[in-house]
Order: structure tokens, then sequence, then C-alpha cells
């Protein structure tokens, strides 16, 4: 079994803002470095032949968000608004810490051999530095308050006790500097606590804030753009007369959101091919989200629409089941398109395939490591395509789960992963990598919303 991990970059602490958006550029999940394809022909048919191998269009889709025109100034971002994004600057201790010697026990600080005479008052968190202690005395103090100076060790409560005359005695050795955190024991200021290129979490924003930080330097999440396409749409509601529900309105916002997106606008156009050509040519985001009309049928606007753009297509058509339809497009040198297919597994497909290279890429954050299970149960493959299949993990094994066409998202509600099934299948015992969910590898991803 292969673990999971999230690949580091030894030499990060050395990149600046630029060359953090570089970081995935050799990672093995995006596949080997490819020479850039010539723009294709403006022939928006649907030839099998013309589709790309899944490996090869993730490895497209990473590829894409490192452009020329894809680089993004930094920002300074407050720390509540910081989580999920990825410094673009080392985080460097603004003070030592702790910044002064602090108790790390509720008890007595002590200076000398004992017994020792207490002080009547105690010494808090939060007070200014207490009176020096002398020999032979004690001071009451609580976890976290300043250590008096001269103060030998600090004797915990449950280690102490008091004679008929209130004298303090230790009822163990009390070796020098027993509990007390000095100052500057976890860093200096001005050590680098963390490089370029990590991922902001809440421990990140823990650390940040005791270093003397209000804000980060960061690379900003990338603006996404999510145009729901189809007359048949309903939003909300039972189905009826033809109609059906919208599944992808509510899940896609906040899935780009998990990977690391913006999500400022989702819009209903139906099958309206003028009201598309409308909002891809004025929309100011970083990535569109379309769904549905990838096809080529008579209300699939999508490549018409990409053809009267003069947009380049980067993958059009991927051999993944479900979703083949799905396509990636540059619409202008700092803005992609990313269509998904109608079907709401398959728009899963489609998101996993395409979407997350891309707006991982361009959020700067580094690429999962490929990681493997062995399969309980046997997955069947497609004759030529590669399939991804809902699985739940159980131990140390994947469970392929049912209802899992490309309309359903019954199988998809109870996964924790997909499984990458290539051509031809995997038997029951074999390995099979997997592609984690962002909220069940981690449930940070959910937390980025």
């Amino acid at each position: 079994m292969t673990p999971r991990s999230v690949q580091g970059d030894p030499d990060a602490e050395d990149l600046d803002v630029e060359e953090v958006l570089a970081l995935v550029k050799e990672n093995p999940a995006d596949g080997p470095p490819a020479p850039e394809r010539p723009r294709q022909r403006q022939d928006h048919g649907h030839g099998h032949h013309r589709a790309t191998p899944w490996p090869e269009a993730r490895a497209a889709a990473a590829r894409a968000g490192r452009g020329p025109g894809t680089r993004r100034t930094p920002a300074e971002v407050p720390l509540d608004a910081a989580l999920g994004l990825t410094l673009a600057a080392p985080l460097t201790a603004l003070t030592d810490l702790p910044s002064f010697d602090t108790s790390a026990m509720d008890g007595w600080a002590v200076a000398g051999p004992g017994p020792w005479d207490v002080r009547e008052s105690g010494v808090l968190a939060g007070h200014a530095e207490p009176a020096p202690l002398t020999d032979g005395e004690a001071v009451r103090i609580a976890t976290g308050a300043r250590v008096p100076p001269d103060t030998t060790a600090v004797l915990r409560s449950e280690h102490g006790r008091g004679d008929d005359k209130g004298r303090l005695h230790a009822d163990r050795d009390l070796p020098h500097g027993q509990d007390i955190r000095p100052r500057g024991q976890e860093c200096r200021s001005g050590d680098q606590l963390l490089p370029v290129g990590t991922l902001v979490t809440p421990a990140v924003l823990g650390l940040a804030a005791a270093a003397g930080y209000d804000t980060v330097t960061a690379v900003p999440r990338p603006r996404a753009e999510v145009l729901i396409l189809g007359d048949e749409l309903l939003t909300e509601g039972l189905p009826h007369d033809g109609l059906i529900r919208d599944a992808l309105g509510p899940m896609l916002p906040p899935w780009l959101r998990a990977l690391g997106a913006e999500v400022t606008t989702v819009r209903r156009l139906g099958d309206d091919a003028e009201a598309l050509h409308k909002a891809l040519a004025y929309s100011e985001a970083e990535v569109i989200v379309t769904t549905g009309g990838t096809a080529a049928g008579p209300v699939d606007h999508v490549h018409p629409t990409l053809r009267r753009l003069n947009a380049e297509l980067l993958v059009d058509g991927v051999k993944v089941r479900p979703g083949h339809p799905m396509l990636l497009a540059r619409l202008k040198e700092n803005q992609h398109l990313v269509g998904l297919p109608g079907n709401p597994l398959a728009a899963v497909s489609g998101l996993l395939t395409l979407a997350e290279p891309l707006l991982r890429t361009l959020a700067a954050r580094p690429a999962p490591e490929p990681y493997t299970l062995p399969l309980r149960d046997a997955a069947h493959g497609h004759p030529y395509d590669t399939r991804l299949v809902p699985v739940v993990l159980r131990g140390d094994h994947a469970v392929p789960l049912h209802y899992n066409g490309p309309a359903m998202l019954r199988g998809m509600a109870a996964a924790d992963a997909l499984a990458v099934v290539p051509p031809g299948g995997i038997a029951a015992g074999q390995e099979a990598e997997l592609l984690d969910l962002p909220w069940a590898s981690s449930g940070i991803g959910v937390c980025f919303t």
C-alpha cells in the first residue's frame, strides 16, 4: 500500500512568488513535462479518436495554469481570510517565542533549594514582570505567567506541600529550570518558520498569530464563475413534465471553493447561444466552469461559441468514463474555460480531471502525491478509456460502490475517493490509484468555504 502524503519541495524557501506557481511543475501527479501542444484546428466535432488520454488531460490542465499570463500578484490577507491560501512569502518570526520566560504549569516559582517562604500575592498570566525572587523564596504562579527574575524552577501544585510554619516543601527532586519555558525556546525573532509555498492550515494561522502577524502574504484564490446551461433544469420542487432538478448548481460552488477557487458568480443561462456568448465574452473570471452543452447536439452551444470567440482548445474530449465530452479551452492569456458534461457524475469526473489541476496550479498549491490501495472487489473497465469509480475506504482496502452511472450521484455521495480504473479493469485484490475528495482526505477542504 502506498500511503497518502503531500509532496514538498526542500528548496521552497529559496523561491520567489513567481516560482511558487512552478512548485508543481515537475510533480508526478501531473505526468511528465510535455511540449506545448499545437493549437487545435477549430473543428469542434466529437470523433472519439481526438480525445485526450486521461493522464495527459490532467497534465495539460496543470500546465495551463502555468502560462505567462496566469501569474498573479500576491496579496496581504488578514488571518481570518487566509485559510486555504498558499504563502507567497516566507513566514518569519517577528518576535521570540515565547517572548519572555513563562511558567509551563500551575504551581510555585521558587528560588534556590527548599523549603521556601511563600509570598502572599501570586503571579498571573497577562501581568507585568513580577519582582525578583530571593533564595529561599517562592510565589504562586499560573500557567503562562511571566516567571520572576532569579527563579530557578517551577514546582507543580501537585508536587508541593506546606508545613505547620507555612513553608513550602517539594515531595520530589526539582531540577534547575523545571517547567520553565525559556524565552526563544520555539524560535528567535527573524527565524524562518515556514517557506514560500506552504498551504495555510488552521495550525499555520495559529503560528502566524503567535509569531506576531495580523496578515500573511499569500497567493489569492483564482476567481471562478459557474454557468449552468440547459432549459430542462428546475431550481426547486419535484421533477415534472420532462423537467429535472439541477444537481450541479448546488454542488459545484462549494466543490470549487474546496479546490481553492473564489466563486464569484453562479448564473443560469438555459440553452441560449447568445447569452452564453455574451457571458463568456464579458466575464472577468480567471476560470469559467460551464455545465452541459459540450457534445454536438442541436442545443449544445459550447463548441460553436468557443469557435466564435476564437478560443484555443487545449483538451477536446478525454478518454475517461464517465465524462468523456469534457473540455478545456483558453479564452484569453489569463482566462480558461472548463466545460463539464451535464450528467452529474460525469461533471464530477470533469472537475477532478480538468478543474482540480488547473485551480491547484493557479492557487500555487502543491499536488498531492498519488497513492494506491487494493480493491476489495473487481472494478470493470472500459475497453479503451479510463474509468473513475466511487469507492469507500475500509481498512487497507477500497470498496467500489454501486450507482456509478454518469447521471447518478448516489454512489458519489457516499464515497471517500474515486478509483482510477485503467482500460480493461482491475481484479479484486489489485492496487488502484485513488483520487481523494477534499472533504474526505482531511476535512480541511470543507473549512475553506
